[in-house]
């Protein structure tokens, strides 16, 4: 395929960066990919991995790029943009991984030198495991990938492309919009995974030996790395709130129900949530289906969407 960027450079090489600079090599996204980060060690296996097409410190690599992916952390992203906004040529377009997206979208954009574009997007693909060696180049395949509504549209649609071309489904959102969404639909979900993992405390002992399938499926996630969620949960604090409260408030409902052995409230409990878990599903249909999107009119509401197209 034609590359959408002609020279890509991928900031932070850990599952997502090495992902995403995997992807765009195989995928031929990027006409030449380039891994950065200021661990040598890290840059040396990329490169043997064939990963990348070469490696550099940052303020070098982006010499001369079209597309910079910021792959650190969020709350190392501003220091990051900081570092490599000499370097930057006109034209270039600035995006990232993070899951939040209000915060970066009021501080980067100031930080980046007349000429140069940011665009925010958030790929909805990870896993509890981490590094390099664990970056995959389908990584991304029907993935849902926002991407940043901020007001540059031939920016946005040339990082939606990019995004495409990698696997994933695009889906675009303002910054705020996003932040809500992901606060119930990913951060949320982690937040009861890692309560409950930290409640297992107080379970007897022995009660591993029951654990089943269910076990394991819900506290799969509650594997994940404690520094990068410890950022994500508090970076998006003011959209978590409310998900928070309300899942509280129903677990509150729940257990004064068993406490008072009242099985049909139990079990009125039960059925409202599994019919709302469908009417959710159901509404959210779009984000998993295996289409690829192609840009279209704002919906009802005013949100941009994409249409899906079969092959």
């Amino acid at each position: 395929m034609t590359p959408i960027f002609e020279r890509v450079v991928v900031l932070g090489l850990g599952l997502l960066g090495g992902s995403v600079a995997l992807a765009a090599k195989s995928r031929g996204a990027g006409g030449r990919v380039v891994g950065a980060t200021r661990r040598r060690e890290v840059l040396e296996d990329a490169l043997a991995r064939g990963f990348v097409d070469e490696v550099g410190e940052p303020a070098d690599a982006v010499r001369g790029a079209d597309l910079v992916v910021l792959a650190t952390p969020v709350y190392a992203m501003a220091d990051a943009v900081r570092r490599i906004a000499p370097s930057l040529a006109t034209g270039a377009v600035v995006t990232d991984v993070g899951s939040v997206k209000a915060p970066l979208q009021d501080t980067l954009p100031g930080l980046l030198p007349r000429g140069a574009h940011y665009v925010g997007s958030h790929p909805m693909a990870g896993s509890h495991l981490r590094g390099i060696e664990n970056a995959s180049a389908d990584l991304f395949e029907g993935a849902p990938c926002v991407v940043m509504d901020a007001g540059s549209p031939a920016q946005e649609e040339r990082v939606a492309s990019f995004w495409s071309a990698l696997g994933g489904r695009v889906v675009v959102r303002d910054p705020a919009g996003h932040d809500a969404a992901v606060g119930w639909m990913s951060h949320l979900p982690h937040a009861l995974a890692f309560a409950y993992a930290a409640a297992l405390e107080g379970a007897p002992a022995g009660a591993d030996e029951v654990a089943g399938s269910g076990f394991r499926d819900f506290t799969r996630i509650a594997h994940s790395e404690p520094e990068l969620w410890a950022d994500i949960l508090t970076a998006n604090r003011k959209a978590l709130a409310g998900p928070l409260a309300a899942a509280a408030g129903r677990l509150a409902d729940l257990g004064r129900a068993v406490e008072a052995d009242d099985t049909e409230a139990v079990e009125r409990w039960i059925a409202g949530a599994r019919d709302t878990l469908s009417r959710a599903s159901r509404d959210g249909h779009e984000l998993r289906s295996n289409d690829n999107p192609k840009p279209t009119a704002r919906s009802s509401d005013g949100r941009k969407e994409r249409t899906k197209t079969t092959s």
